[in-house]
């Protein structure tokens, strides 16, 4: 294993390049629907952050920066994977303190994100990262088939 570097995803094209990484997350994930999810994302304040390995994408999250009445501005991050040889490596750590600095060099005023209720392994590295649940994200289905 080589040094762990992260970096910024800019186009759609480089995005797509290491969807197989969400892959492992959403193994019904295809090229076609996820190129228009980006489309549509991308004029939204989305952007990806990812880890390598030399030249191989080892981890990813999105993120998106928005505005709520209760916090002002803020970064959500979005589907965090790393592959499972490289947990507990480093690269989810690298990736927490990469949109925490971006975060604050964007005057954000805080970070957050969701996580299932059932992702144990995920609240322990969050918590470790400096992150408290503040509520509940209630959900209600609409659309079942949608759902990844």
């Amino acid at each position: 294993m080589e040094r762990l570097t992260i970096r910024e995803l800019i186009s759609m094209d480089e995005m797509i390049q290491y969807m197989s990484v969400l892959q492992d997350l959403y193994p019904s994930l295809e090229e076609t629907s996820y190129r228009k999810e980006l489309e549509f994302m991308l004029q939204h304040n989305y952007g990806q952050v990812a880890v390598f390995d030399g030249e191989i994408c080892v981890g990813i999250s999105g993120y998106w920066i928005g505005n709520k009445i209760w916090c002002g501005k803020y970064l959500e991050m979005d589907n965090l994977n790393v592959l499972p040889e490289y947990r507990s490596k480093g690269a989810g750590k690298l990736i927490a303190d990469f949109l925490n600095q971006k975060a604050i060099d964007e005057n954000c005023s805080m970070v957050a994100l969701d996580s299932y209720t059932t992702n144990y392994k995920a609240h322990r590295f969050f918590y470790n990262q400096g992150f408290a649940p503040k509520g509940f994200h209630f959900i209600k289905i609409l659309k079942e088939e949608k759902i990844r």
